[in-house]
């Protein structure tokens, strides 16, 4: 990877605008220095330009005919790629294609991601994410990214230490344990840090050349994956306990030894992982878990647009949360956090919330309850009538009776969790239910909004994590609101890199949430959709950004001496995926000096 100092040419720009490469803003009018050529330079994903390079470069970078002779645009790419995806027969199909491009020409993958959101997102995201995870080992063809494997563990210093990963500036880190809501995919569940860096750049404009996708392979209890010929992880059940945090923990130290001022964000880990390391490092590197705090912003803005709908203010309303791990729990501690602040105590607002998990209702009495989860906990003499039978447990369907809560809330990966029974009962007391089915992906969704508006009489407001077609109401197409956490994560990391905070601080995910807040299309029309169009996420990614920066300068957490300079990082952060024109790099010899 070559990034010389900026030479100025007087040949025109097939570029727009300002370019960003590295921390230095290329202006239209000039052009990078590139030291590859021939077939090194065309395999290079991040260089390569395919038909549009010109036949200037060509000439200068040995291309004649390794390249047909057509010289194409950019844009003139993006139409070729896009009929070649419509002619795909299924989403993975679409997925292992855009897989492809992006191994072979990032700009062209970003551009086409760009202006594209709408369409490509539920393709190299959520939904067809999950499947891409299920058959990663069958698309795998050139390295993205690193996978750090257990047998390695003494490697890993080494392996990081490469000088193709100077430029690092953040990290997306799985061990595959429990991939969206489909469990332990092992070396396969590398497609979703491979996915979220994708959206940094799409949808944050952080600069691919700064994201390090990462998959810690301690093997997999997935039968299926360990018997596949095919498989390309390491064949061994999963190593756990004390050997299994001592390889987190390595791998910790030395990315703080080779980036000190690194972004680290966990992606699907198991849940008590996720919250335990969430909690250990947090105060040793700068470091955020988007499965709890990004899902709990997304909700949580959710809620209140919502609310903007049903007039009734959030402190008044009583949640059930199906789904009492990492994410049910950071869900719930964020709106806990907003009920606080309009006035009511800890534990009013801990009183509001009635959290299921897989033994039903969390009581004070439940077994296994974990200690995270206990303030949330209710007392036995309040509920002890609620039960059918002496000893069950209370069911979704007991509390919705007893409780009658406003809102409902899934993250337990369970399809069918909302039962017709407990949703018909809901809407007795309700005039407009909120429900959201948010476990991912759509075959692990608590419910399907069609059946929501038909249990409901059309009257549930809906939030879903994955995206499904509008519902049927009365013979009306009412489109369904898509709770993704996109909207958040990218703007939370380009708000961290540009404030060059030191630590991510709750006040930081909550100013996120609040930036969402403020652009929610409830707050002019209750008809609106409940969260903005997906088109405009990269826009509000740079207002997330400078929300969050601010809020890091606030809380003593940024590098950056003041908003002026925070605005400057933030421009200086953001790459738009357009040609910039190259010339060869130039070659110093001793006799020059």
């Amino acid at each position: 990877m070559v990034l010389a100092n900026v030479k100025t040419h007087k040949r025109e720009s097939s570029g727009e605008g300002e370019v960003n490469e590295g921390s230095k803003t290329r202006v239209k009018g000039r052009t990078l220095p590139i030291s590859l050529e021939g077939y090194d330079l065309i395999n290079s994903p991040r260089w390569n330009k395919g038909t549009a390079f010109t036949d200037y470069e060509r000439d200068l970078f040995h291309l004649h005919g390794l390249l047909p002779p057509h010289v194409g645009t950019l844009d003139e790419q993006i139409e070729r790629r896009k009929q070649a995806l419509s002619e795909q027969p299924t989403p993975f199909a679409k997925y292992s294609l855009l897989r492809d491009l992006q191994d072979t020409n990032e700009t062209l993958f970003y551009a086409l991601l760009v202006r594209n959101v709408e369409e490509m997102l539920p393709l190299v995201y959520t939904p067809t994410v999950g499947e891409g995870c299920q058959r990663f080992s069958e698309i795998w063809r050139k390295p993205r990214g690193l996978f750090l494997s257990y047998p390695n563990k003494d490697r890993i210093a080494q392996i990081l230490s490469h000088p193709h990963y100077d430029n690092v500036k953040c990290i997306v880190v799985s061990d595959g344990e429990r991939i969206l809501g489909l469990g332990d995919q092992g070396a396969g569940g590398m497609g979703i840090p491979i996915g979220k860096m994708a959206l940094y750049t799409a949808l944050g404009g952080i600069h691919p050349e700064h994201c390090l996708p990462i998959l810690l392979d301690v093997g997999t209890d997935n039968e299926d994956r360990l018997k596949s010929a095919i498989y390309i992880g390491w064949r061994h059940h999963r190593v756990r306990g004390k050997e299994y945090d001592a390889f987190v923990d390595e791998f910790v130290q030395a990315v703080k030894k080779r980036w000190p001022h690194i972004l680290l964000q966990w992606e699907d880990f198991a849940g008590t992982n996720a919250a335990r390391f969430l909690a250990r490092y947090r105060d040793q590197v700068c470091t955020f878990n988007d499965d709890i705090q990004g899902t709990a912003a997304v909700a949580t803005a959710t809620v209140i647009s919502a609310m903007n709908v049903t007039g009734v203010s959030v402190e008044k309303q009583r949640v059930a949360v199906v789904g009492f791990g990492s994410a049910g729990l950071g869900i719930t501690n964020l709106l806990a956090q907003f009920m606080q602040d309009k006035g009511l105590s800890p534990e009013e607002a801990r009183g509001r919330f009635y959290a299921i998990d897989r033994y039903g209702l969390i009581t004070e009495t439940t077994k296994d309850a974990r200690p995270e989860q206990l303030p949330y906990a209710r007392k036995e003499s309040e509920v002890r009538s609620w039960r059918q039978q002496p000893d069950a447990e209370i069911t979704l369907f007991d509390v919705v009776r007893n409780a009658k809560p406003s809102i409902l809330i899934g993250v337990s990966g369970q399809p069918g969790a909302f039962t017709e029974q407990a949703v018909r009962e809901m809407a007795k007391h309700t005039s407009r239910p909120v429900i959201f089915p948010l476990s991912n992906p759509t075959s692990r969704s608590e419910a399907t909004p069609q059946d929501l508006m038909d249990w409901t009489e059309g009257r549930a407001l809906i939030g879903t994590g994955s995206p499904f077609e509008p519902a049927n109401v009365a013979g009306k197409k009412v489109c369904i609101t898509q709770t993704n956490n996109s909207y958040i994560f990218p703007g939370l990391a380009l708000g961290i890199l540009a404030s060059k905070a030191k630590r991510v601080t709750d006040a930081m995910i909550q100013a996120a949430t609040q930036e969402l807040i403020n652009h929610l299309p409830t707050l002019k029309d209750k008809q609106g959709s409940l969260l903005p169009p997906i088109a405009e996420a990269r826009s509000l990614g740079r207002l997330i950004a400078r929300a969050v920066g601010r809020q890091a300068l606030r809380d003593g957490q940024a590098q950056v001496s003041d908003e002026a300079e925070l605005d400057r990082e933030l421009d200086a952060n953001v790459w738009e995926p357009v040609y910039v024109p190259y010339e060869q790099e130039r070659k110093i010899s001793a006799s020059s000096w």
